[in-house]
């Protein structure tokens, strides 16, 4: 998905008033000649940043699956087994939708239409793909902090109702649920259309937009925010319990302590998921509710190229959840912050022996000075 933001289009042999033409707008021909469009620069970027995706995907399956095989039998192999989920979804949503961008590209062909309300098989399937890789980890990090939120504060109940194999059936029912909403606009609500600069798709927002067009777009909105909130919710009551407890003292055995640990372990992961996912994504789903809305009540005017250079940067934001999500566990694991903590307070103690040092050498120095006198 990343590779797309590297994606331009240019040497239009069209006159020049073509750039500035709405899709949908009536007597105005807003055509494009596919065999006059040349690209510009090289695809080395965009093939780097869909590297470092998938490394960085490769790298936290692996850990994610050792530490699976390791702790089976406990209870944060249900959270393990979600975010390995995680990790593969974004992993899938990183390679396909960028493949398809990257072949394109290599092959000197960007995605331009036709004509502004035309679209093609690859669109379709481009649109399709980034609707679902984007819905998908957001349930999935909604669901993570929902479970991680019973097992805080309901841990017996947790114990009772989550297994292993209701985890599987919640994640089935995540991705078929992801999928049914991108195949949505295959059932004449709402559309997927050629986005700006044209080389890439995704939901109509602006245009000739017709009623399902907003429908879809506030359905997609909504439920992008509605799973960012509920995680907000789900992990602030996790974070607050932990405290509690920690401020409390309720744990005094060893093993009390090794499960409050875990549990602080994974509550800091899946806030960390959270924050990178509101920031990634917030972006999208609110530009493209905006424009959908000014487009249909024809509020839009002028702002129209305001609103593509929106939509542009907000699906550029978003491209870098897919990278940054596995980097956040891996860098936030128990293993790591504790490595982080004891070289922290080495070089603090080292700081303070010294000064220590430094105070005592120059107290003897003044002593001596004073008996010389």
């Amino acid at each position: 998905m990343l590779a797309m933001q590297h994606y331009n289009a240019s040497g239009l042999a069209a006159p020049q008033f073509l750039f500035n033409q709405t899709c949908g707008v009536q007597g105005l021909p807003a055509i494009a000649w596919r065999e006059n469009i040349s690209t510009d620069g090289n695809p080395t970027a965009a093939g780097l940043s869909m590297t470092l995706g998938i490394l960085s995907n490769i790298v936290a399956l692996v850990i994610l699956a050792k530490a699976y095989t390791r702790l089976r039998r406990r209870s944060k192999a249900t959270f393990l087994l979600f975010a390995s989920s995680l990790v593969a979804t974004d992993l899938a949503g990183h390679v396909i939708p960028g493949a398809l961008v990257l072949r394109l590209y290599s092959a000197g062909t960007p995605i331009r239409p036709l004509a502004c309300t035309t679209t093609d098989a690859p669109c379709q399937f481009l649109g399709g793909s980034m609707v679902f890789f984007g819905l998908c980890p957001l349930f999935l990090g909604c669901a993570m902090a929902a479970e991680r939120c019973l097992g805080v504060t309901r841990p017996l109940l947790h114990a009772s109702l989550v297994s292993t194999t209701r985890t599987k059936m919640a994640l089935a029912f995540i991705w078929l649920l992801a999928l049914c909403v991108s195949l949505l606009p295959f059932f004449q609500l709402g559309a997927y259309t050629f986005q700006y600069p044209w080389t890439w798709c995704f939901i109509r927002v602006l245009g000739d937009i017709q009623k399902t067009d907003v429908v879809f777009v506030m359905l997609f909105t909504g439920l992008g925010l509605a799973t960012l909130s509920v995680a907000l919710v789900c992990n602030t009551i996790s974070g607050v319990t932990l405290v509690r407890a920690r401020l409390q003292k309720k744990s005094k055995t060893c093993k009390h302590r090794s499960a409050k640990s875990h549990d602080i372990e994974m509550v800091v992961q899946l806030v960390g998921i959270m924050i990178t996912s509101c920031i990634c994504w917030s972006p999208l789903l609110i530009f493209g509710m905006m424009s959908v809305t000014k487009s249909y009540s024809g509020t839009i005017g002028s702002n129209q190229d305001r609103y593509r250079r929106l939509m542009i940067m907000g699906v550029r934001l978003a491209s870098w959840n897919q990278i940054l999500d596995p980097w956040v566990y891996i860098l936030l694991r128990r293993a790591v912050l504790k490595k982080i903590y004891r070289i922290t307070k080495t070089r603090a103690s080292f700081k303070n022996s010294t000064f220590h040092r430094w105070d005592i050498s120059s107290h003897g120095s003044e002593k001596n000075t004073v008996n010389m006198i």
